[in-house]
């Protein structure tokens, strides 16, 4: 059987936003929704608040794919974003939404992240067999 989309999420967000949240809440807003290696990207970066931006509307624009929002045990460090050597974005997913994924015959999970100054924006599309009971 052919893959075949299975589910499609996009996200924007306002940099500011993640900006005002880390100024708020610092260390325990961080650590909450990003993963270790998340953090050690971002930090790395000149305008760290922008690739944190944009891996938040990566997470969100894959909650959409997988179709459950934030149910199903799912946190926000169950998804994660690397990046290959050639710098495009990748997601990893485990806990909750690797359940999720792993019942809805999802293969292969595509993101597209982008940002600028003011705002980032993510799409995602879950590719996969459907299975007979989805």
């Amino acid at each position: 059987m052919a893959l075949q989309i299975i589910g499609i999420g996009t996200d924007i967000i306002e940099c500011l936003r993640i900006a005002q949240m880390i100024d708020r809440h610092g260390e325990l807003f961080i650590s909450r929704v990003y993963t270790p290696h998340e953090i050690a990207y971002c930090s790395t970066k000149k305008a760290a608040t922008q690739h944190y931006a944009g891996r938040w509307a990566a997470k969100e624009a894959v909650l959409k794919a997988l179709g459950t929002g934030w149910r199903k045990g799912i946190s926000w460090r169950d998804i994660e974003v690397r990046n290959q050597p050639s710098g495009a974005p990748t997601i990893a997913l485990c806990g909750g939404a690797r359940e999720v994924l792993e019942k809805s015959g999802i293969a292969k999970m595509h993101i597209s992240i982008s940002h600028c100054r003011s705002h980032a924006t993510a799409y995602a599309i879950a590719e996969g067999e459907v299975p007979n009971d989805f």
